[in-house]
């Protein structure tokens, strides 16, 4: 994984606004203001090479955990708010839901009577979260910038293939009024490994 050199936006479809703050990017810079987190933010994180380690924090809290950067991301279920006067963080205020196929009561059969009903469809779906009050951020680690006023929507799925290796797509958009001009979508994945042997928790660097 190699990261793009700066001046290199292929893909995403930046305003002019966002295009002077990517020209202007300095790595050197961001390191000497503290400021060497930004590319891992939740805008970003899930597309940094690294590892996921997913368990539930309590019962209505999934913690993921990545290595890159040693950054944590709570998805909070139910009717969690974030706590009053909250600063935003680079991870954000992220809410999820779980998102099944609607499974009609039945169909019309072809001798117009109705069809049984199944519910395996309903053993199938998406998790859908939904991140706000992020502080602002690269989308890449060469400058591209989101703003404070970025939303964050992305829908995890597991696949499953036929030789047992188990995947997690995460479909995700990036809508910021200031510096996109259309919603950004992008989908990592993430192969699931028999052990957590090659975890590697490494600190935030604005460097190559």
């Amino acid at each position: 994984m190699v990261t793009p050199p700066k001046g290199d936006y292929a893909s995403i479809p930046i305003t002019a606004e966002a295009k002077k703050v990517a020209d202007a990017w300095d790595s050197a810079k961001d390191e000497a203001a503290g400021e060497q987190c930004r590319s891992y933010g939740a805008a970003g994180i899930m597309r940094v090479p690294g590892r996921a380690h997913i368990t539930w924090q309590d019962d209505t809290t999934l913690k993921v955990e990545i290595d890159a950067g040693t950054q944590t991301r709570l998805l909070h279920f139910g009717s969690w708010k974030a706590p009053a006067n909250s600063k935003p963080t680079w991870q954000g205020d992220s809410v999820a839901t779980w998102e099944t196929p609607v499974v009609a009561a039945g169909a019309a059969g072809s001798a117009g009577g109705v069809a049984p009903v199944t519910t395996e469809a309903a053993k199938f779906g998406s998790l859908k979260v939904v991140t706000t009050r992020m502080r602002p951020g690269y989308l890449r680690k060469n400058g591209v910038p989101y703003s404070a006023d970025a939303v964050l929507t992305e829908y995890w799925d597991v696949h499953k293939e036929r030789n047992g290796d188990q995947w997690l797509v995460i479909t995700t958009l990036v809508d910021d009024p200031k510096y996109l001009q259309l919603p950004w979508v992008t989908s990592p994945n993430f192969k699931k490994e028999a052990s957590g042997a090659k975890w590697d928790p490494t600190p935030c660097s604005a460097r190559w």
